[in-house]
C-alpha cells in the first residue's frame, strides 16, 4: 500500500505482527546525564500521578536524565550535588568531553548479547534527550554549539549490534523539548506547553533529524518524547515513514498540544499505532495496542544513588510483565548505562532473572493474545493471569500454591483438555463447581510465577 500525507490515510495502517509478538523491549538511556549519573531518591513517577504534586516532583526529580533541568531549580538537591562536586562554574555541557572519552570504552555487542539472553525481541537507543546531545554525528548539526554531539556513531553501532543478535532496533528522538532551542526550566508540568520549541529552526532541525533517523538508520519505532511542535504536517511525516518501512510504528507522543489525561498519560492528537502509560498499567484489557515504559528503579538514566530498595525485585518484575501481556501490552524495560557503557550490576542481575524465569516459561509470553479475560483467583485466592495462542491457554499463577492440588476459578475445560506445567509435565485435573482442580505431583519449586498450558483453551464464566 502506498500512504499519502493524510490523516485518513496514515490511519490505515495496521499494527505489525511483530510488535505485538515481541512483548519486551529493552529501552535504552545514554547521554551526557550518565557523567554525574545523580538524582535524589524521590520514588517513582506513579507516586507524583498519585498525589498530582508536580513541583515537587520537578525540585526532587529522581529521573536522572533530567539533571540539566533540575541543576537549574534553585535550591534543588542536584544543584547542590553538582555545585559541591564540579563548583558552580561547570556548565552541563561541559561534560561533553567526558562523555566522548568513555565511550571509547563501549562494546556495543555486549549490549546487544545481554538483551539477547533476556530474550527481548527489540531495543530502543536514545538519540538525544532534552539536553539536544545527539548520540551520532548528524548532518543537521547543533546550531547553538560546536561538536554538540558523540564522537563514535553510538546509533549506527547500536543498531548493526542489535540487528546482529536477530533484535529489532528502534529509536526514540526527544521532539518535544531541546534545552539548546528553549531553555525553559521546568518546574511544574504546566512549564512543559512553554517549554517546547516552537520556531521554524526548529521545526526543521526535529524533521530533519527523524528523516535522518529513518533513512540513515531505519529505526523501526518513531519513538517520540514529550510532544513535537505545532507547525509540523506530521501526516507527511508518518506517511514517508510508512512508505519506506511499512513494518515500522509510531507511537502516541508526538501531540501537538501537550496535555495529560486523568491516568496521568500523555494524550495524543495524533495517529498513533500504540499508546506508552509510563511506569504504570492498566486494570483491563485494552483494545488499542500499548507499551509499558519503565525503568528497573526509580530513573531511566543511570543514577549512583539507587540501591536495591530501589530497583524492581526479580519476582515483581516478572509479575508486572505477566499482567502487561495478559491486557495487550508490552515492557519496554529501561537500562541506565554508565559513561563509558557499563549496565549496573543490579540492573544486570534483574534482567538476567526475568531471562531465566522466560527459559522455562516464554511460550506462555511470546507470539500471545490477550484471553477473554485477563485475571482470575485460585481457591486460596492468589492471582492468576491468562493469555492465548494457537487455540490454546496459559494460566499463569502469580504465586507458588502451597498444596499440591489447588483450584483455578471460572474455567471450564473439555473432557479430553490436557494441562501442562512449562518446565515440567502433565498434570491431574478434575472439573469442580467452581472451575478445575489442578494437582502437581511434588510441592513446585519456588519461582515469581508459575504457567500452565491448557490444551484445548477452555471456556470461562464467572
Amino acid at each position: 500500500m502506498h500512504y499519502q500525507p493524510t490523516r485518513e490515510s496514515v490511519e490505515t495502517h495496521p499494527l505489525p505482527a511483530w510488535f505485538d509478538n515481541a512483548k519486551l523491549g529493552i529501552f535504552v538511556h545514554w547521554g551526557l546525564y550518565s557523567v554525574p549519573g545523580w538524582a535524589p531518591l524521590a520514588g517513582e513517577l506513579s507516586d507524583i500521578l498519585a498525589t498530582g504534586d508536580w513541583a515537587k516532583w520537578f525540585a526532587n526529580n529522581p529521573y536522572a536524565e533530567w539533571y540539566m533541568n533540575s541543576w537549574r531549580i534553585d535550591g534543588s538537591p542536584t544543584q547542590r550535588y553538582h555545585n559541591e562536586t564540579y563548583g558552580a562554574n561547570f556548565n552541563y555541557f561541559d561534560f561533553a568531553p567526558q562523555f566522548n572519552a568513555a565511550t571509547e570504552q563501549w562494546n556495543p555487542d555486549d549490549w546487544a548479547s545481554l538483551f539477547q539472553r533476556v530474550h527481548a525481541r527489540y531495543a530502543v537507543l536514545t538519540t538525544k534527550h532534552h539536553d539536544g546531545f545527539t548520540l551520532w554525528p548528524s548532518r543537521t548539526p547543533n546550531p547553538f554549539i560546536a561538536d554538540y554531539h558523540a564522537r563514535r556513531d553510538l546509533v549506527g553501532e547500536f543498531m548493526e549490534a542489535i540487528r546482529g543478535r536477530g533484535l529489532t532496533a528502534a529509536l526514540y528522538y526527544s521532539g518535544g523539548l531541546d534545552w539548546t532551542f528553549n531553555d525553559t526550566v521546568i518546574q511544574h508540568i504546566a512549564d512543559i506547553p512553554k517549554a517546547v520549541p516552537q520556531m521554524p529552526a526548529y521545526v526543521d532541525y526535529a524533521n530533519a533529524h527523524w528523516r535522518e533517523l529513518i533513512d540513515r538508520y531505519e529505526t523501526m519505532i518513531l519513538w517520540n518524547d514529550i510532544a513535537y511542535p505545532a507547525a509540523t504536517d506530521l501526516n507527511v511525516l508518518f506517511a514517508e515513514y510508512y512508505n519506506k518501512l511499512p513494518e515500522g510504528l509510531v507511537n502516541n507522543r508526538f501531540t501537538q498540544r501537550f496535555q495529560l489525561g486523568a491516568d496521568g498519560n500523555i494524550v495524543t492528537d495524533n495517529f498513533h499505532d500504540f499508546e506508552t502509560p509510563e511506569y504504570a498499567s492498566f486494570s483491563e484489557i485494552r483494545a488499542k495496542k500499548w507499551e509499558s515504559c519503565r525503568g528497573i528503579g526509580a530513573s531511566f538514566g543511570y543514577n549512583r544513588n539507587e540501591g536495591p530498595e530501589q530497583h524492581l525485585t526479580v519476582e515483581n518484575l516478572v509479575r508486572s510483565f505477566v499482567d502487561i501481556v495478559s491486557k495487550n501490552g508490552n515492557l519496554l524495560l529501561n537500562v541506565g548505562p554508565m559513561a563509558d557503557g557499563t549496565i549496573p550490576a543490579l540492573q544486570r542481575e534483574r534482567l538476567l532473572g526475568l531471562g531465566e524465569w522466560l527459559d522455562v516459561n516464554g511460550a506462555a509470553i511470546f507470539d500471545t493474545r490477550p484471553w477473554v479475560v485477563a485475571d482470575g483467583k485460585t481457591d486460596a485466592s492468589a492471582d492468576v493471569r491468562f493469555t492465548q495462542k494457537e487455540g490454546d491457554l496459559y494460566a499463569i499463577l502469580l504465586d507458588t500454591p502451597t498444596d499440591q492440588t489447588f483450584e483455578i476459578k471460572g474455567l471450564r475445560c473439555t473432557a479430553d483438555a490436557t494441562i501442562e506445567l512449562l518446565g515440567g509435565s502433565a498434570l491431574a485435573w478434575r472439573a469442580t463447581d467452581g472451575g478445575v482442580a489442578v494437582t502437581v505431583p511434588d510441592a513446585l519449586p519456588a519461582s515469581p510465577a508459575h504457567s500452565l498450558h491448557i490444551s484445548p483453551a477452555p471456556d470461562f464464566q464467572l
